[in-house]
């Protein structure tokens, strides 16, 4: 994967804005308990989750679900290990 150039955004005052609250999408296996595993990644990253900010959805045929949490982070170092955490677990096949 090639690392994105964000100086032009920056010059421009686009972009993310740190330190912020962002929103993470996990996508995995419905009978993974995603729910609650995603917020519970997320703090064993040092992330502070909004819980009251959890929301989930089933696929169409219910095999898959997404779950949308949203956190604080205070650099950008800390957005990409909210990624980065939730990409290490098996039962996670993608983050948005």
């Amino acid at each position: 994967m090639q690392p994105i150039d964000f100086t032009k955004a920056k010059q421009d005052g686009k972009g993310f804005q740190f330190p912020g609250e962002f929103e993470i999408t996990a996508v995995g296996s419905a009978s993974a308990n995603l729910p609650t595993h995603v917020p519970q990644l997320l703090e064993r990253a040092g992330l502070h989750v909004l819980h009251e900010s959890v929301r989930h959805r089933h696929s169409g045929a219910g095999n898959f679900v997404s779950v949308t949490v949203s956190f604080r982070c205070e650099n950008r170092e800390q957005y990409e290990a909210a990624h980065a955490a939730l990409r290490a677990s098996p039962d996670i096949r993608y983050t948005l």
